[in-house]
């Protein structure tokens, strides 16, 4: 009994030892500046959300949080990277919704976003928004603007942020509600498909508000419609879909952070402490709400079903549309 006894105050002390040897490294991190990769070129919805949060975090971290756009293949190019990166703690990825649809388009994916990533934390959902470029489009309603669609088959092209995001799935949703022809063209980001949609090369993208509020405010682009089940604060004039007409097109998009796969959990715990913090700061919220964005409290595990269910969603809206990448 006394051999034990001993035996069991030796584990006793040795994982007392260990969890004050995980505590003191949460503590001490970061000792050098943090990396957030971003998988779409600078200026987009995920751009709106993760400086903020950056800024905020430099504040309470101490240290640099650096914002390293990696774009390409809708967004998987940069989350690769990231599912690829040293899990010490220093680098991050920032997530979206179209994350959960790249498993149902890209067959050949080198990382799986539900085994090779930790979820943190589930930072903005913004929903999305018919937005068209005043010069090139006439219609100032939605109603309008279905008539126009369907009265000139395929004449139409709308801009996303590429192939197989939210901004293409929603245009798809659309078509099929609809019943009309929009030619899709892919960018590497919604930034570059917001600065085309201004310069009046595309004449509509079906976006996030995260990115189309800043030109919808400063008057260089009409929003028609949100795709949001109620009316979003900073933008009371704007109609609903289903007020607008258009019945059960209900599109948002999310943004969260992860850690690649093996980050030491004690550090993925101060993370999602400070990404929790952040998000109170008025400064974030201020800005979440000119982005039509509510302040998410999701975190950890419950994030992490949270991502799985939206794979699952979505790989029956691309099964029963029969999107294909273009």
């Amino acid at each position: 009994m006394r051999i034990k006894a001993v035996h069991f105050a030796m584990l006793a002390a040795v994982a007392g030892l260990s969890a004050f040897a995980g505590n003191a490294h949460a503590q001490a991190w970061p000792q050098k500046p943090v990396t957030f990769i971003v998988p779409f070129a600078a200026g987009g919805g995920t751009d709106a959300f993760a400086r903020p949060l950056a800024a905020q975090l430099d504040q309470q971290l101490g240290k640099r949080v650096i914002i390293e756009n990696r774009a390409g293949a809708g967004g998987t190019v940069g989350a690769s990277a990231a599912a690829k990166a040293a899990p010490d703690g220093y680098t991050f990825f920032m997530g979206a919704a179209h994350h959960a649809i790249a498993p149902s388009l890209y067959p050949n994916l080198d990382y799986d976003i539900e085994k090779d990533f930790i979820p943190v934390a589930l930072v903005s959902r913004p929903p999305q928004v018919i937005v068209v470029n005043p010069e090139k489009v006439q219609a100032k309603t939605l109603g309008e603007f279905i008539a126009y669609a369907k009265a000139n088959p395929d004449k139409l092209t709308y801009g996303s942020a590429g192939a197989g995001t939210t901004h293409h799935l929603a245009a798809e949703l659309f078509k099929i509600l609809t019943q009309t022809k929009i030619q899709h063209v892919p960018y590497r980001g919604a930034g570059p498909a917001m600065q085309d949609l201004i310069a009046g090369h595309v004449p509509v993208v079906f976006d996030g508000l995260g990115s189309s509020a800043a030109p919808i405010k400063a008057g260089q682009l009409r929003a028609l419609a949100v795709a949001a089940p109620k009316r979003v604060t900073a933008f009371p004039d704007l109609p609903t879909a289903a007020e607008a007409g258009l019945q059960n097109y209900e599109v948002s998009t999310w943004y969260g952070l992860f850690a690649p796969k093996n980050t030491p959990p004690e550090i993925v715990q101060r993370m999602t402490k400070e990404v929790q913090t952040a998000l109170q700061a008025q400064a974030v919220k201020d800005a979440w709400e000119r982005n039509g964005s509510d302040v998410p409290d999701v975190k950890g595990a419950e994030f992490g079903k949270l991502v799985s269910s939206e794979v699952a969603r979505w790989r029956k809206v691309v099964t029963e549309a029969g999107v294909k990448l273009d």
